[in-house]
């Protein structure tokens, strides 16, 4: 069974800044995606970010929601076998349970579609103060 773990969720001031981390246990997924979804108390979990894991090092094709477009970058290191999410200018309404999503069985992985995914971590908990 693929193993999704995340880390690096913790609590910041607006404005402040977090970087999370997704480790897999079968990285890359030959040739597979990873995403990153949040899930607020109340709220439907709505994708976040995606990554095409595939291919060479430079180029790979990213997706974000505009809720976070031009504030979150996903990258991804493979030689550590990591992929983060980079979070700039955090605001109260980015406080959430965020997870990170693999094996996508669709092409409904690139609009950050829940249903598209297999493997769902744990998750970490982000918390924005005003």
């Amino acid at each position: 069974r693929v193993q999704l773990v995340e880390s690096g969720g913790g609590s910041v001031e607006a404005g402040g800044s977090l970087t999370l981390s997704c480790a897999t246990s079968e990285y890359p997924f030959a040739g597979n995606a990873l995403a990153w979804f949040r899930e607020a108390p109340g709220k439907e979990r709505e994708g976040v970010a995606a990554t095409f894991l595939g291919g060479g090092p430079v180029g790979r094709p990213t997706y974000y929601s505009d809720a976070v477009k031009g504030r979150f970058t996903i990258s991804q290191d493979d030689a550590k076998e990591l992929v983060y999410l980079h979070m700039n200018n955090l605001n109260p309404e980015d406080s959430a349970m965020y997870y990170c999503a693999a094996g996508a069985v669709d092409m409904g992985w690139t609009r950050l579609e829940v249903k598209s995914w297999l493997y769902w971590g744990q998750g970490t908990q982000v918390t924005v103060s005003p």
